[in-house]
């Protein structure tokens, strides 16, 4: 069985009421950096929804790690377009908080607490935030708070990291930082990532996978295998191959779009 799968999943938020996924079914393998692309309202947020556990399915099976999700997973973190940091907490202690909460490092906080915040100062020093430790969210930049929602989503060592358009919100030249800070994270220590983006480019420079999918009800119209070598620099975003991928999903949301 694949890491993450869906069989024939179909969900409606309330009884009776129309179905905001229909009849989706994938496979991601463990180690796979995922994107989903497709039209505002199409049901990308839902997958995510029922991959972590947030909410059930209404028809159909999901598995992750080989197991029915029937709840909440530990081994999943999460970041999204707003980085949510507590305006009351530093950057470290912001990053700290699933320690608090995930076993079994909740368990171990008390007698670990110093080994804990090391690992925390070190996750931070990778992504350019040495140095911040102390500070809080509103003496930081918007891409520099997300640096740190990143870092919180990954500090419990999750197998699976799901981002839901978490560099929607940041200048074009911030966003490609990014870009290449979360390749680097995925590269460096391997885990599975499913992103959610409206961004055709950032889905084909980060991706293994791209799935397209339909309006509301949401399917998966179109599966789409990114070819380039790894690692991937900005350069290959002006290269006609890059182009190529990119056109070809744009086709299929365009048709999307109209139908």
């Amino acid at each position: 069985m694949s890491f993450v799968e869906f069989e024939n999943v179909s969900l409606r938020y309330s009884e009776g009421g129309p179905k905001a996924i229909e009849d989706v079914s994938l496979q991601i393998e463990e180690g796979e950096f995922v994107a989903v692309v497709g039209p505002s309202g199409c049901g990308k947020s839902t997958l995510m929804k029922l991959i972590s556990g947030l909410k059930p399915p209404s028809e159909g099976y999901v598995y992750v790690n080989g197991r029915q999700v029937g709840g909440p997973l530990s081994i999943v973190g999460m970041a999204f377009q707003a980085a949510n940091l507590l305006p009351w907490r530093t950057t470290l202690e912001n990053v700290m908080l699933p320690m608090e909460i995930v076993e079994p490092y909740r368990g171990q906080l008390r007698a670990r607490r110093k080994e804990f915040e090391e690992m925390a100062r070190e996750q931070l020093k990778r992504v350019g935030l040495g140095g911040f430790e102390d500070k809080y969210p509103w003496e930081l930049s918007g891409g520099m708070q997300q640096r740190a929602s990143i870092c919180r989503a990954l500090i419990h060592k999750p197998r699976l990291l799901m981002l839901d358009e978490p560099f929607g919100a940041l200048d074009a030249f911030t966003r490609e930082e990014l870009w290449c800070m979360l390749r680097d994270l995925w590269q460096q220590q391997p885990f599975t990532v499913i992103l959610v983006t409206h961004d055709l480019r950032e889905a084909v420079f980060l991706a293994d996978t791209v799935y397209v999918m339909s309006k509301r009800p949401g399917r998966i119209l179109v599966k789409r295998q990114i070819d380039l070598p790894r690692p991937r620099e900005l350069e290959v975003t002006y290269t006609d191959a890059f182009s190529a991928h990119v056109h070809v999903l744009r086709e299929a949301i365009g048709r999307v779009r109209e139908s």
